[in-house]
Parts: C-alpha cells; structure tokens; sequence
C-alpha cells in the first residue's frame, strides 16, 4: 500500500514532501518521480469515519444488519485496535488513500479517554494514520485553547485536569484539524479552511482538496465559556468560498468533511438512505461551490445518500458512519486526471466485528477482525491507568430489564438525583436533556454500579444550578423542545412532573397537561428548577434558562448521581413515561 505523503508533523522527518500554506489551504506537495506508464483513471480510498467520541475501549454495543433473504444479523462491533485492523484492511485495496473524520473526534468519551483529557484518542488516531478531521462541537467541551492544545501537543494546563498524567510528553495530532467556519476576532479561522493533497505524478497527477467545518450553531450547544471569542458561519457559505479556493488552486475533486447530518427513516440499513431528514439538507441546497463529495455526522446514524446541491445542478453522494467506531465508510473515488474530474464515487459502510457483547455473539454476517496489537497495548495502558477511578463501587440498582435501558429511563434517573440533591436549595423539580446521558447503567449480579458505569452515562461533568422559573416560564421551555427544524429535544423530568406532547397542534400549543405532584403548573407561580450546567447556558438551544433568578450553583452531577445511589440500596429504575408522546400516528 502506497500513501502519497506523511502527515503534518512528519513530513520534516521522512523528507517525502513539502507543505505550503497558502490562502487558507495546507497542502502537501510529493517529491519529485519519474513520469511513467499511460495516463490512466487515478482511484484514491478514502476512509471515513465520524462521531468516534474517545471509544477506546469496544462500547457495548450491536449493530443490526440486513441479511438478504433472512432476519437481520446483530454484530458486536467496536473498539480502536478492531478499528485500526479495519481501516488496515480496506487501506490495503488503494494504491492512494487518505483517512478523515467528519468530527466529534474527542469529547463524550469514554473513562480510560476523558480522564485524561483525550490525550490517548489522539494517540490512537496517530497511529491509526488519521488524515485529516473536521472539528466537531464535542471538540470545544474542554474549551478550544485545549483543543489547539490537542493539535500542537505540549502540557500546558486549561482544564481543572492535568495534562500529561500518563505519558510524560504528548505530542499532539499529527493530524490536521479543519475548520472553515469558526473565526477568531481578527477574522481567520481556528484551524486551516481546507487542505489539498497530491497523488501520483507526471500527468497522472491529480489533487483532492478537502474542506472542514462544524455546524454553525455550535455555540447553542457547548458551554458558552468554550467557545468564547469564536465565530461560528454560515455552513454553506464557508464550503462554497473554500471550494472556489482549492478549484483555483488546481483541485481535480473537492471533499467536505462536515459535522452536520441527516435522519433516515425505513429499516435503518447503514448503507441506505430512506426518508432522508435533518439539518443537512437546506446546507446543501445553498451549496453553489463544485464539490464532489460529503463526508457527514453529528446524528450517529450511518447512511448513504446521493442528493443534490442548490438548484439540482449536481448530485452529491453523502455518507455519514454512526458512531463509536463501529463503522466506517469505504470510499472509491476515481479521478480523470486529464479532464480533471470525478468520474466515478462509490461508498459503503462496513462494520468493525470485535468481541461478545452480552449474549450476542460474533456473526457471519459480517468480517471478523483481530485487535492490533500496538493500538490493543496503548489502549491497555490507558484503561488500567483509569482503573483505580473506574473500578470504584458507586451504589447499587435494581435489576434492570429492557426496558429500563436507553437514554430515557436513565435520564429520568439523573433527574431524580439531581433533583434530591438541590432540595436544600428550594429545588421542586428537575430537567435533564437527553444529549447529557450516553448510555444506559446496567449493573451487575448483585446490583453494584462502578464509577466506570456512572461516568459512561453522564460524561460531561457540570454542576447543577437551581434557579427560580414561573409555571408560565416552564411551559414556554417545554413548548420549545418542538420549536426546530429537526429532532425535539425532549427535556425528560425528576419524579412529580409529568406533561404530554402532540407534535401536531398548532405552535405554542404541542404541551398538554403539564402538572407538578398532580396539580396543574400555575403560570403565575415562581417554582425552584435544577438543571444541568449546560442546560443554564441555554445550552441545546434552551436560551429561556438563562432567564432564570436566584441561581445556586450545586455539586457535579456525578457526585448527586452517586450520593442517590448510594443513599438506597434498592433504587429501581424510573421506568415509566413521564413526557408522552401522544402525537397521532400519520
């Protein structure tokens, strides 16, 4: 397998080629060779992946899979060293190839990641070969002078974590973050716009230039602190200025790693694209710019689409690859290095079988890979250094069926604890948003959850924040979770509050029923309401906290978690629905 040029803080190293930064494009020009053989169709490979959120370890999760003529096949998938053979394994078809990510890299990671501030996400990308990544909003969770920090290496600390705890000099990605549309005050973006990479030579040269950005409405939806002092653009006006840039530069195809997405609806095949939805769609009709190719995330689902720009003048193909690591997209794209453009794209999302899960079982269903051996060690090296945290017992639950797995059942949990744990501060209720918890807490035999468990769920580590909202004040937040172009962000309850919703009525009026202990909210009422400190930045786009009075700012939500935990040993599982959906079925 041959790659055309080492990653940025390598190339001084290796002497294989030369970078220039010009205009905004980092590019990566290969040495001088022989001009030989025809001018042939030149095919690249680009791996894809998106949304890794630092899943060192495999996540605990299946994937389902359509089985032509039988029942779906569910595959244990996951892990970095399954990953790496994997991207080994399809890199090896290409003579070129290049690896990207459309984002959210780092950032709601797993424990043996987080503690130490990601550092070992990007040692393992390192290894990997990762090319190039989109910044993601997940990057900016830790503030994006850690964030720079990540690219440039070095220990200098921005968080309440130290930096370097395990390996005494970290070097930084030797990979490029891209990032076209978040601006500093002087008007130049945090990271390159786009980036250009060469293949081949003679006249069958060709050169892919590659464009990174992250959603505009980052800010609404990461600690205000983080993003301070950035600019978030338009999308589609930052891919359109970058693509005439790289075309003028010589660009034979133009791809743009974004961290933005789409739903599907149907049989969820990763590699279809059924009832295509979502956030992504008005983007690409305001794309003018000549690009080729979308490499998406932000949703976790994993599709591919081909849909068309502004105006229908051209057909995009659109991938996205989940999350976690249990995917990736093979890319096949083939260049007319004559003609200077694209004549072929192909895309597949392939999944990474790794270890029994449960009672699931590796499958036929879908290749079987090895761990890498160097990425298995780095890894093991991070989890047992994160071991004395993980390990630690941090109360116990009732059994907990099928039912009392997913986002919303624990969700209701950390209401309830939050909510027990801002009594004393006047607290009658508590919200949480389902984007705060990230996994479900299934304890062992005996009922015992680790650490390692409470941290899987509730990575994020805020405080809470009590504050003084009328009845009149709740309903307006509440009627706001349906007020977006794509997916409600259903804010799920502490016990005693209890509301309905009918995304069909009218504007203003989807709430039904909001009642506290069984009386109706009084909208002149002042209530004392916990949240999450996210949530009272006016984070996922719930600006009305902010207008909250008489804050008390309270312990970290894994603290209030554990203490609930802790204080009953026989806690169960809040299972029932206490936001319904009641909207007719179409």
């Amino acid at each position: 397998m041959k790659r055309a040029c080492a990653t940025a803080s390598i190339i001084l190293a290796l002497g294989a080629c030369t970078p220039t930064y010009t205009d905004g494009i980092l590019t990566f020009r290969p040495g001088p060779e022989q001009e030989t053989g025809p001018v042939d169709p030149v095919t690249v490979g680009i791996i894809a992946l998106n949304d890794f959120h630092g899943t060192l370890e495999p996540p605990r999760r299946t994937l389902t899979l359509p089985v032509p003529g039988g029942e779906p096949a569910l595959v244990p998938a996951g892990g970095a060293a399954w990953l790496a053979s994997a991207i080994d394994g399809a890199r090896a078809k290409y003579e070129y190839s290049l690896v990207v990510s459309a984002g959210d890299l780092t950032g709601a990671s797993q424990l043996s990641s987080a503690l130490f501030l990601d550092e070992p996400t990007i040692g393992v990308m390192n290894r990997i070969g990762l090319d190039f990544n989109a910044v993601g909003n997940h990057e900016f969770d830790r503030g994006w002078e850690e964030l720079v920090r990540l690219q440039v290496g070095g220990c200098e600390q921005y968080t309440v974590r130290t930096p370097c705890a395990v390996e005494p000099e970290f070097p930084g990605a030797q990979f490029r973050y891209l990032a076209a549309n978040v601006e500093l005050d002087d008007g130049t973006t945090l990271f390159p716009a786009s980036a250009m990479r060469h293949f081949g030579s003679g006249r069958s040269r060709v050169a892919i230039g590659l464009i990174g950005l992250t959603l505009e409405d980052t800010p609404t939806i990461v600690s205000a602190g983080g993003v301070e002092g950035l600019a978030f653009t338009d999308e589609a006006e930052a891919i359109n200025a970058a693509a005439v840039t790289l075309r003028q530069a010589g660009a034979d195809a133009v791809v743009v790693l974004i961290h933005q997405g789409l739903a599907t609806g149907g049989a969820r095949d990763p590699n279809g694209c059924e009832e295509a939805a979502g956030a992504l769609l008005p983007i690409l009709d305001k794309v003018t710019g000549d690009i080729d190719l979308v490499v998406s995330g932000h949703t976790h689902q994993a599709y591919v689409c081909t849909l068309p720009g502004a105006g229908g003048a051209k057909n995009y193909l659109v991938t996205s690859a989940g999350s976690y690591g249990m995917l990736y997209t093979d890319i096949r794209l083939t260049i007319d290095p004559v003609a200077g453009k694209v004549t072929q794209l192909q895309a597949r999302n392939a999944p990474v079988q790794s270890v029994v899960y449960g009672n699931v079982t590796p499958s036929d269903a879908a290749p079987a890979f090895e761990p890498r051996a160097d990425v298995a060690d780095y890894v093991v090296s991070y989890v047992a250094a994160a071991a004395q945290f993980s390990e630690r017992p941090a109360g116990k639950l009732a059994p907990v069926g099928a039912d009392g797995q997913g986002i919303a059942p624990v969700g209701q949990l950390v209401a309830d604890a939050q909510l027990e744990a801002t009594r004393a501060a006047g607290a009658v209720l508590a919200l949480t948003n389902p984007g705060g918890v990230r996994g479900s807490l299934v304890p062992k035999a005996d009922g015992t959850l680790t650490f390692g468990d409470l941290f899987q769920a509730q990575p994020f580590g805020n405080t809470l924040v009590t504050m003084t909202l009328t009845g009149a004040e709740l309903v307006a937040l509440l009627e706001s979770q349906f007020e977006r172009d794509f997916q409600p962000v259903v804010l799920l309850p502490s016990a005693g509050l209890a509301y309905s919703y009918d995304r069909s009525r009218p504007s203003g009026a989807r709430v039904i029923g909001a009642t506290l202990d069984g009386a109706p909210l009084d909208p002149a009422k002042d209530y004392r309401v916990t949240v999450n400190s996210f949530l009272a930045d006016g984070g996922d786009g719930f600006t009305g906290f902010r207008e909250g009075r008489e804050r008390v700012i309270g312990i970290g939500d894994l603290d209030a978690l554990e203490a609930y935990l802790k204080a009953d040993p026989a806690r169960t599982m809040p299972v029932e629905a206490r936001a319904k959906d009641v909207t007719p079925v179409q």
